[in-house]
């Protein structure tokens, strides 16, 4: 049909927008059904755009960028239009607070589920790229914050005599981590705003995302280096069999 990815980007920020507006009015619950509405429409934009860029081809650093920075958009419009209709300095500081450990966890968790996908196929990071605009470069060295902490592992599948077998075994003891790290995506969120709104308060969200999501992140990213570690030791002369395939956690329009 012609669409790129980027114009279903911007459409779900858009989409998004009608979201916010909507949850402004969180006090009426059929104004808090339709906040939920068009926000299950934009994460289905959100997953979309990336689906449609590697149908064309035409995944790139940029559209990369427009994602991030509109799946962040969202969420701003939201906590913003929940700050005014909330109207009090505390309000705002606590969505603030909010939207800053939100911002953490989500590049946190991103960063960590690129390097799980790639890792499960065997293959150990590269050597970083400069391409790109400055603002690129500086999105992408903020998401690979956490990579520094990694290095050791990715040394050691680069390495590997059979990084195939280590790489099924790494699979099998990082899907748990991930699968609590998951926490941290975009749908749980989505439900919080709403059952948060629904009930009349959506401080309660602020509070999820400032207290709990942020002990997820912290344990999800101790659990992760944790198995890692232990897997320094592997050889390939006693590998582990996996009981199970590893689980995928796929999103972006560039990945």
């Amino acid at each position: 049909m012609g669409v790129s990815a980027n114009a279903v980007s911007v459409t779900g920020l858009l989409i998004g927008l009608g979201a916010a507006l909507s949850y402004s009015r969180f006090d009426s619950d059929a104004m808090a059904l339709l906040g939920l509405g068009l926000s299950v429409l934009w994460l289905v934009a959100d997953g979309l755009d990336g689906m449609v860029a590697r149908a064309t081809g035409t995944a790139s650093a940029l559209g990369r960028l427009l994602d991030g920075v509109c799946d962040h958009g969202v969420f701003i419009l939201i906590y913003v239009a929940l700050a005014l209709r909330v109207g009090t300095p505390g309000g705002w500081a606590l969505a603030i607070a909010a939207g800053a450990a939100h911002a953490v966890q989500s590049s946190l968790y991103e960063g960590e589920r690129t390097r799980f996908h790639r890792r499960v196929k065997g293959i150990a990071e590269g050597g970083t790229s400069a391409g790109g605009s400055w603002l690129v470069r500086q999105y992408d060295r903020l998401a690979g914050l956490p990579g520094r902490l990694a290095r050791p592992f990715e040394r050691k599948l680069a390495s590997s005599a059979d990084p195939s077998a280590l790489a099924q075994i790494y699979g099998m003891r990082a899907t748990a981590p991930m699968k609590l790290l998951s926490l941290e995506t975009a749908n749980v969120r989505v439900l919080a705003i709403f059952l948060a709104c629904l009930i009349g308060d959506p401080r309660i969200f602020w509070w999820i995302e400032i207290v709990p999501l942020t002990l997820v992140a912290i344990a999800g990213l101790a659990w992760h280096r944790r198995v890692e570690r232990a897997l320094l030791q592997f050889s390939t002369h006693n590998p582990t069999s996996p009981a199970e395939p590893a689980r995928f956690f796929v999103k972006e329009q560039g990945q």
